[in-house]
């Protein structure tokens, strides 16, 4: 349909075209997007057996939904892909507030064009990315912020009685008419703005004041709420509930790799990063398993969750700590190092609820301790697991890494070391090559050295070395010489 050539009513009629209901929008066009074998939430990962076929069975049922999980699961994303399900065009009357389908109008504005001017009755023409309109639910919001209040400005300006139906100003629900309309984080939402949406959501007409007014609005509702506020801040009101067609339960990536392929979706890292920092897929799994630790961890609350943008966010900072080192070196790239890891912390640390516990130890100790949780947790894939109790005489994969830590005295990184400088300390250290070579000779050559400091840390989780944090790096001892020197 060429929208250029139509813009009145008459033309709109002889084109063919035919009202739809947005449900009915929404599910013929999902109808057709799974006949054809065609991904409508595309960017969406890990939901593929889950939340996206009950949202699609949802969407054909044609029902209002609420998307009930914690925070960072994607619950604001698949709104907004609902919008690619809509037509890309819809027409309307031309200067209608509540966007009035021209065969079927709704306002008084609108009835009255129509009967003044007939087929030559202007229409314009909306596009389905602006159909989507968003709310967040706050203490503050209002019963006329959402369905609209009088406007006395108006009254006086067109010197209307209160009585008149035209001194009305329409709040954000009638102006999505047409359109898909969110309410994020709905418990926080008071209760009596709830009540207000029970007509709405059962007949599709709304109330406003002492007016008989009746419009059946045309509208997808989409809610999305996090199980923590159902008792810390509010609930979502019993009969509210009961009008919501469906709740589909959302939930963190099951997998690493589904994990990683999010972050790396979603992390905000230009070209020049990309290009200066070389990082390991180690390093990408340590990342997301951090998350996971976190998930699990005593120190974290589990109610509130961990978002992935935790990941993601803590993937950038991973990044910009390694490219910043190689602008102070003068180098035009360098890989990733684990001690770059410290440049993850304050993202931990601003995405983490703690319990009691936590608070107590502070969110920074919190931080580390994750870190080296996960570190724990993909050693064993890599190499030989590390017993907790052994036979005094027993050897061990690694005694000649131990002797050697106990003979010298300890290895020193410095946080702003070059390349150079990095790799040579790092082969002092040979049985650290020996022990790649023997487990991961298929290791990628550019990324042993991220392997042996992963090996370092490792031990010093497993209590077989000691480690120190001092103002421009780490230092690495044997763990009873540390004793012995007071370290």
């Amino acid at each position: 349909m060429n929208i250029d050539k139509i813009k009145t009513l008459g033309q709109l009629k002889k084109s063919g075209w035919k009202s739809r209901s947005i449900k009915d929008e929404l599910r013929d066009n999902l109808r057709e997007n799974i006949k054809n074998g065609i991904d409508s939430f595309t960017g969406i990962h890990g939901y593929e057996n889950t939340v996206i076929p009950e949202l699609e069975r949802a969407i054909l049922s044609r029902h209002n939904i609420n998307l009930l999980g914690l925070r960072g699961q994607a619950k604001t994303r698949l709104a907004r892909l609902m919008t690619g399900l809509l037509d890309e065009y819809i027409p309307y009357v031309s200067d209608s507030e509540i966007h009035d389908d021209p065969l079927a109008p709704l306002s008084r504005t609108a009835i009255e064009l129509i009967e003044k001017h007939g087929d030559k009755t202007p229409i314009s023409w909306l596009h389905r990315d602006d159909r989507f309109y968003e709310k967040l639910a706050t203490p503050d919001v209002t019963v006329a912020d959402l369905i609209g209040d009088i406007d006395p400005i108006k009254a006086a300006n067109l010197k209307l009685s209160y009585a008149d139906d035209r001194v009305i100003h329409y709040g954000m629900i009638p102006r999505a008419n047409r359109c898909i309309f969110v309410i994020n984080e709905l418990p926080d939402l008071q209760a009596r703005i709830q009540v207000a949406l029970f007509n709405i959501l059962q007949e599709g007409d709304i109330q406003i004041r002492g007016f008989k007014l009746r419009l059946e609005l045309d509208m997808q509702f989409l809610f999305t709420a996090n199980p923590e506020d159902y008792t810390n801040r509010g609930s979502i009101v019993t009969p509210l509930k009961d009008r919501i067609g469906s709740q589909i339960l959302t939930h963190y990536p099951e997998t690493i790799e589904i994990a990683k392929t999010i972050t790396q979706q979603e992390a905000r890292n230009d070209e020049r990063t990309e290009n200066t920092v070389i990082v390991p897929e180690l390093a990408k799994d340590l990342l997301e398993q951090i998350s996971f630790c976190a998930r699990d961890s005593e120190y974290v609350d589990e109610k509130s969750g961990v978002s992935a943008r935790m990941s993601i966010t803590a993937y950038e900072n991973l990044l910009s700590t390694a490219e910043r080192r190689a602008l102070m070196n003068g180098d035009d790239s360098t890989s990733l190092r684990f001690s770059d890891f410290t440049g993850v912390i304050p993202s931990i640390t601003g995405k983490i609820e703690l319990v009691y516990e936590g608070e107590q130890e502070g969110a920074a100790f919190v931080a580390n301790e994750l870190i080296g949780d996960a570190t724990k947790k993909l050693f064993p894939e890599y190499f030989p697991e590390i017993k907790k109790l052994q036979k005094p005489d027993e050897e061990t994969p690694y005694d000649k890494l131990l002797e050697w830590f106990f003979n010298n005295d300890g290895l020193e990184l410095l946080d702003e070391l070059n390349d150079a400088d990095y790799k040579a300390l790092l082969d002092q250290v040979t049985p650290l090559t020996d022990l790649v070579e023997k487990y991961q000779p298929e290791f990628p050559m550019e990324d042993r050295y991220f392997l042996k400091e992963f090996i370092l840390w490792s031990l010093v989780e497993f209590d077989k070395l000691s480690k120190k944090r001092f103002t421009e790096g780490y230092q690495f001892n044997d763990l009873y010489s540390s004793f012995i020197k007071g370290i």
